[in-house]
C-alpha cells in the first residue's frame, strides 16, 4: 500500500468521524437544553454564587468579588505571582467611577 493511500485512508476516517460527532451533537442538543434549564433552575431556588475557577488566589477565586487592585495588594510595583491570574482579566462591570 502506497504512502498516499494510507494518507486517505487516515483522512477519510477522520473526516467519517467528524461528521458523526456533528450528528449526534445535533441530535443531542434538545436533551443537553433542557439539562441545562434544570440546572439553572437549580442555581436561582439554592441563591449560590459565581463559580469557583482558580483555588490559588483570592482574586481569582470568584471573579466577580474583586476589584482590580486586589492583585498587588502586597506592593504596588509586585508582580503577578499565580499563574491563574494571567489567565483572566479584571472585571470591569463592577467597576465604580
Amino acid at each position: 500500500m502506497r504512502n498516499s493511500s494510507i494518507f486517505f485512508l487516515g483522512l477519510t476516517s477522520q473526516v467519517i468521524l467528524l461528521s458523526l460527532l456533528l450528528i449526534h451533537a445535533s441530535l443531542s442538543k434538545s436533551d443537553q437544553q433542557t439539562i441545562l434549564a434544570q440546572k439553572a433552575a437549580l442555581v436561582k431556588t439554592l441563591r449560590l454564587t459565581d463559580l469557583c475557577l482558580f483555588t490559588e488566589a483570592r482574586y481569582t477565586r470568584h471573579l466577580s468579588q474583586a476589584d482590580l487592585n486586589t492583585a498587588f495588594q502586597d506592593h504596588p510595583l509586585s508582580l503577578e505571582h499565580f499563574p491563574s491570574g494571567s489567565f483572566t482579566q479584571p472585571n470591569l462591570e463592577n467597576k465604580t467611577p
